[in-house]
């Protein structure tokens, strides 16, 4: 085999040997990394909710629509001893709670449907914005309408502690507002025993002060211009406030 031939032989097998060699190449440069799993989406706000009933315990004084409010502690809706605010007195002598429910402004407020009578009871929903619960307390009043001023109910009751499912039950004495006399007279009193004024802006009482309601003194136990009847009498606990937290 001559030079020449051997030399066109070792040409075409590098040649083919590049050929091989490009075709087969293996790339150094890494994969890149898989993009990373989208976030989970943040869970769902929750609000609290809580149901309050309350429960009429007398025998013949019918209350006023409920008042109820869930709000901060700086709340209260009256102190032993010390004067009745305007609500207050709006809400004790006529019933009408329109004027407490604007003095709370709470984080959730509802308002009683109608007046409930003896033995009879109402269940308000009232639900907060979110799930802090940790400043949230309860108030709830009703007025003993067969009286001059007498209320009742759930003076800021804590709810920090009321998990889902909880509940808890209170029991209410009466009081009185303070800002009326008890005459019992006719033309006094808003209730169906004698569907007098409710509520006059003058404050006549002898002590303008909330304090503990004695209980009324009727025609019966010789009070002569009373309009009320033993019927009306009512001893403590006059209200039953209970409350569940449902959410």
């Amino acid at each position: 085999m001559t030079t020449r031939t051997l030399t066109f032989l070792a040409s075409a097998t590098f040649l083919a040997l590049a050929a091989c060699s490009d075709g087969d190449s293996i790339s150094n440069t890494p994969e890149p990394p898989p993009p990373p799993p989208p976030a989970p989406a943040p869970p769902p706000v929750t609000n609290a909710v809580f149901e309050v009933t309350a429960v009429n315990l007398t025998t013949g004084q019918p209350l006023s629509p409920l008042a109820a409010v869930i709000h901060d502690g700086d709340f209260r809706a009256f102190t032993v001893g010390e004067a009745a605010s305007e609500g207050l007195e709006l809400l004790a002598e006529g019933g009408d709670n329109s004027g407490f429910l604007d003095e709370a402004s709470g984080r959730a407020e509802a308002s009683g449907s109608a007046p409930i009578g003896p033995g009879g009871s109402e269940t308000l929903t009232l639900e907060l914005d979110g799930d802090d619960t940790s400043s949230a307390v309860l108030t709830l009043m009703t007025m003993l309408v067969n009286t001059n001023d007498v209320i009742a109910g759930v003076n800021s009751m804590d709810l920090s502690n009321l998990e889902v499912g909880d509940s808890a039950t209170v029991n209410s004495i009466a009081y009185d507002a303070g800002t009326e006399a008890n005459s019992e007279a006719a033309g006094t009193i808003p209730g169906p025993a004698d569907g007098g004024e409710g509520f006059n802006a003058a404050r006549d009482d002898i002590a303008d002060q909330v304090t503990m309601h004695g209980g009324v003194v009727t025609a019966s136990d010789g009070l002569a211009n009373s309009v009320l009847s033993e019927i009306h009498r009512f001893d403590n606990p006059v209200v039953r406030v209970r409350i569940i937290r449902t959410q």
